[in-house]
């Protein structure tokens, strides 16, 4: 009997000590699941440093990395389709933003920025659907960003009116958003209001300095106003800072076809 009691004991002694085993075990492997988490976002967050400074490389190797330490990051995948669609390479990009949907189709954050890049290559009515998951949510604390991005691409579409309903929408929120006084600006010019494009592109070089887009604008207004001084000014300040620049060519071929008209 007494055999029978230690033999029991033994028994459940050893049972406790699995039991602790296994549960010491799994500590250890949430702790290292924890742990590849904290790297792959720390690599990540590298990741982004590296492309700010266009060490492209280098920013490739570190969002890699992030999403062989945690598979789910979504985040990793992210900027590694945001790098690739600043590379051109517009089929990785596309399939990276949809590994990172799979793990977030909710993402408005996520939504907004593939949306933009969809926009950027032309793919507009997907990127039109992006941006309205991402502005119908009403937690969405950027919501006027996917509003203004949106407008923008419907400036694409030349559905202006639209356009202009976001746009407004926008800039309610945010009335010093650069991109949005920008677009409407452009919807000034595109529609024939161009005192409205004069004064939204003054609001927008309040806040930035010109652009071959928005010299291109101002002088497009100007002439249009009859504003000749004005308009030679723009058209001297945009072939001047940017000779390069498609918008150049545009004011350089109408200065050539009045001069011979």
């Amino acid at each position: 009997m007494l055999k029978l009691r230690f033999v029991v004991v033994f028994f459940l002694l050893a049972y406790l000590a699995g039991c602790a085993g296994m549960q010491a075990a799994e500590v250890a492997q949430e702790t290292a699941q924890a742990n590849l988490k904290d790297a792959s976002q720390i690599n990540v967050e590298l990741g982004v440093g590296y492309i700010k400074r266009r060490q492209y490389n280098i920013a490739r190797g570190k969002l890699e990395k992030a999403i062989k330490q945690n598979p789910g990051n979504a985040n990793a995948y992210k900027n590694l389709a945001y790098l690739y669609s600043i590379l051109g390479l517009k089929d990785k990009a596309i399939k990276e933003y949809e590994k990172a949907l799979d793990l977030k189709p909710h993402d408005s954050d996520l939504l907004n920025f593939y949306g933009a890049f969809l926009c950027s290559v032309n793919k507009v009515d997907k990127a039109l659907v992006m941006f309205k998951q991402a502005y119908s949510d009403p937690f969405y604390r950027s919501a006027y960003l996917a509003e203004s991005n949106a407008g923008s691409c419907y400036i694409k579409q030349k559905k202006y009116k639209e356009a202009e309903v976001l746009l407004r929408r926008s800039l309610r929120v945010q009335p010093k958003l650069p991109s949005s006084l920008l677009s409407m600006a452009d919807i000034g010019i595109k529609t024939g209001r161009y005192l409205m494009a004069r004064a939204y592109i003054e609001r927008y070089l309040a806040l930035r300095k010109p652009t071959p887009a928005s010299l291109w604008i101002q002088f497009q207004a100007e002439k249009a106003l009859g504003s000749k001084e004005y308009y030679m000014k723009y058209a001297r300040q945009l072939i001047r800072d940017f000779p390069d620049s498609n918008e150049a060519g545009w004011v350089e071929a109408k200065m050539r076809h009045e001069q011979f008209r």
